[in-house]
């Protein structure tokens, strides 16, 4: 393709000249409309335009190298957990707590490198690396039984959250904070319609991904038969139930947490057997699931 291409303005007859940087993008387009009369006004409107999406389109954040785990927190506690680490990419001239890693991460043996913040954001697919991507074997999900398996090494009775269609990797990554806080000994998600442990999650989580067990799987309303049959008593959070502070928190719980838009689904709760609420005061009718979790999870834990 030349330097240049001339697109013409039929109504008028006069010729304008677009840089090479442009004819690939703008060229099909005039291709597909050359017979079309332009005035200027039009032309420049469509240019604006194009140049609009193509923006959008650059814009967007690519994915995260699988297994990067990004930020100064979530890095840290990788590293403690001692699940095998491939490499960890620091910041050029990085200061502070980023030379304090880099030391752990040489007293461990673990394979070290220096990158941009270009490569850098690469890797983490554009989230906030805050100068260090680590690249590591991708966590494997526990199983239900394990769960079990946990509290039983604590001498506690099973404490499990079911988070229930969460999407937003954020919130995930929040709850799985507040869970860890708590003491819960481990989460149960779902394979389908929820987001599962990715990167965004394990930055979220500040670390604390690192030490919880996930436990995904293929059907929420059966496992809850299950932990039935095991003895867990569950909980649904969901409006129009009994406040909050009234229940009983003792024994083997389970407490289930809904999705952003939609809550607790309607077979969970008729599954459920007790249904618990938060009081709202104000305009809104719900808390963020987190914010949710933290103040019943820890109102659970006085009974523990």
């Amino acid at each position: 393709m030349q330097d240049f291409f001339t697109i013409y303005f039929f109504n008028n007859r006069r010729n304008f000249i677009l840089p090479k940087t442009f004819s690939s993008f703008f060229l099909p387009v005039f291709i597909k409309n050359y017979k079309k009369a332009y005035t200027t006004g039009e032309f420049c409107a469509i240019i604006k335009n194009m140049k609009n999406q193509s923006n959008r389109a650059s814009s967007r954040p690519s994915s995260a190298v699988a297994g990067a785990v990004a930020g100064r927190n979530a890095v840290s506690e990788l590293i403690a957990s001692g699940r095998p680490i491939e490499k960890i990419f620091f910041l050029k001239d990085g200061e502070g707590a980023l030379r304090s890693l880099f030391a752990r991460a040489k007293e461990r043996g673990i394979p070290t490198s220096f990158a941009d913040k270009t490569k850098l954001s690469a890797l983490a697919g554009g989230q906030n690396h805050q100068g260090v991507v680590a690249l590591a074997a991708e966590k494997e999900y526990a199983t239900l039984d394990r769960l079990f398996e946990i509290a039983e090494e604590r001498g506690e009775a099973p404490f499990l959250v079911i988070a229930d269609g969460v999407e937003d990797p954020h919130n995930l990554g929040a709850l799985i904070r507040c869970c860890d806080g708590a003491g819960v000994h481990g989460i149960i998600i779902p394979k389908a319609g929820a987001v599962g442990m990715t990167p965004t999650v394990y930055k979220s989580s500040a670390g604390a991904a690192e030490h919880m067990a996930v436990c995904r799987v293929s059907n929420l309303a059966s496992t809850v038969e299950l932990l039935k049959k095991k003895g867990v008593w569950v909980y649904a959070c969901e409006a129009d139930g009994a406040p909050y502070e009234t229940l009983d928190y003792k024994g083997p719980i389970a407490i289930i947490l809904g999705s952003e838009g939609f809550g607790v689904s309607r077979l969970l709760k008729e599954k459920s057997d007790f249904i618990l609420s938060l009081p709202m005061r104000g305009k809104v009718n719900s808390l963020n699931v987190s914010c949710a979790a933290a103040v019943i999870l820890y109102e659970a834990v006085k009974y523990r």
